[in-house]
């Protein structure tokens, strides 16, 4: 699936992926590149942090120039969003991420990293209706990739650590 992701036909599509699985298990590696395959390719991506664009939304929503920034985020080809769900939005940041995801539904990509499975997003989008509507337009037609629960710099962490004391 990974070799076929990497072709970004899904991005030529306008199709959404997402990410799912617990810390250190390889989910933003696998998003910056599937987004740099997708640049490579000649499209349009952006990589940031969920709460950074939540940010950046909330502060362009007082300068009233949020209409122009969300149409920043809609002309790109692919969103990479990392670390959906790592915290809880207030009820107008979820409301102002709603709004570019909504743009760029069906339309163009976006691809998102999580830590948490759907049914946890109700912590990060509080609101059920809201975050129900944001799961849809995340998950429709697209592709979901659960990279499980193991972390891969613990278990390199232990192996250095076992390889250190083992008798010589």
């Amino acid at each position: 699936m990974i070799h076929s992701l990497a072709t970004s036909d899904w991005v030529r599509k306008g199709l959404p992926l997402c990410l799912i699985g617990d810390s250190g298990t390889g989910k933003s590696h696998l998003l910056i590149a599937l987004g740099t395959e997708a640049a490579m390719a000649g499209h349009r991506v952006k990589y940031t942090l969920a709460a950074k664009l939540v940010n950046e939304l909330v502060e362009a929503a007082d300068e009233k120039m949020l209409t122009k920034t969300i149409a920043r985020y809609s002309r790109l080809e692919l969103l990479c969003l990392d670390e959906l769900g790592y915290m809880e939005l207030d009820r107008r940041g979820a409301e102002l991420l709603f709004q570019v995801i909504t743009e760029r539904d069906e339309r163009a990509s976006i691809a998102i990293a999580s830590n948490e499975s759907f049914s946890g997003w109700t912590k990060t989008f509080t609101d059920l209706r809201l975050c129900a509507a944001i799961v849809d337009r995340l998950t429709y037609g697209g592709n979901i990739i659960e990279t499980g629960t193991v972390s891969y710099r613990y278990t390199q962490t232990q192996a250095v650590k076992s390889a250190q004391q083992a008798p010589s």
